[in-house]
């Protein structure tokens, strides 16, 4: 604890100015503390004339809250965001949730953008939370791709341009482009805290998600392994029992002569070609040429 205690001191520590500015100061509890323990997560909260915002990190994130209450912020805070934070973050991290962090306070307290753009974007962006999924939700492609940005801070700069270019997320684009090649040069590099960050985010989202979800991680992100056994490897080793045989299957099948030969055939499509109209028999010609079947004499 004394680690992660250390770490989130730097990142509020970071934000101060952030903080300062939009109107909001430090709240010490009874003994005098500004950062304080309660049930097992760490806790930190400000107060202004726009109400109370609390950090809490706990289970790996460090999440924002707003409300209203300055005595007791943790019991009915309002969620703004959450970001991946863990104990043994590094600079790089702390960087990344201080900026995370900055983001989500200007975008809630601060005058960035015009209030029917900034709700147009919410809209748009409007993830699935883990809460929504105890209740019988599931999670979708812009939820994972949003949770991605989290272990890889580079991507959100083209999640959101994605999102703002077609007022909605596009999911084939960013994860054909931009998605897909970070997770498996992450997984190349095979460095042990990436991974553990991505799987984590991978096996959460499989287990949750959508058929359509599901496929997404199974065929488009992680169907481009190549069936590389080594690769395939290092994956078993994060991957949940319920992501990793079907993740195995088709690197199998993608690796087949039929694999192979529908995936040339799903990039490149033959060109349509529209269907010749048959020309009319005898029959209907002279129906045509004498106005249709007249009606027998009687």
């Amino acid at each position: 604890m004394s680690s992660l205690n250390e770490n989130f001191r730097k990142v509020l520590d970071n934000l101060s100015q952030d903080i300062e500015k939009l109107g909001f100061s430090a709240y010490k509890n009874e003994k005098g503390e500004v950062l304080y323990e309660k049930g097992g997560a760490l806790w930190a909260r400000y107060v202004g004339e726009k109400g109370v915002v609390a950090f809490c990190v706990a289970d790996g994130k460090i999440t924002i809250f707003s409300g209203e209450d300055a005595e007791n912020p943790e019991e009915t805070p309002k969620k703004l965001s959450a970001s991946l934070f863990s104990e043994d973050a590094d600079d790089r991290d702390i960087k990344y949730a201080v900026s995370d962090c900055a983001e989500t306070l200007a975008d809630k307290f601060g005058t960035k953008a015009p209030v029917q753009k900034k709700a147009q974007q919410a809209k748009a962006a409007q993830t699935v939370s883990k809460a929504a999924v105890k209740n019988g939700s599931f999670y979708d492609p812009n939820t994972l791709a949003s949770k991605l940005c989290l272990v890889f801070p580079e991507l959100r700069p083209y999640y959101k341009d994605n999102i703002a270019r077609y007022g909605e997320f596009l999911c084939e684009e960013f994860f054909t482009k931009y998605g897909t090649k970070k997770v498996i040069d992450a997984i190349k590099a095979n460095d042990p805290q990436t991974m553990k960050k991505l799987f984590q985010v991978l096996n959460e989202i499989y287990d949750d998600g959508t058929n359509d979800t599901q496929s997404l991680i199974a065929v488009t992100i992680l169907g481009e392994l190549g069936n590389d056994q080594i690769l395939l490897a290092r994956c078993v080793d994060y991957m949940s029992e319920t992501m990793a045989p079907p993740v195995i299957e088709v690197n199998r099948y993608l690796a087949s002569g039929a694999g192979k030969k529908a995936k040339k055939k799903l990039l490149n499509p033959p060109a349509y070609k529209p269907k010749k109209q048959k020309k009319p028999g005898m029959f209907a010609q002279a129906m045509a040429g004498a106005g249709g079947m007249q009606p027998p004499i009687q």
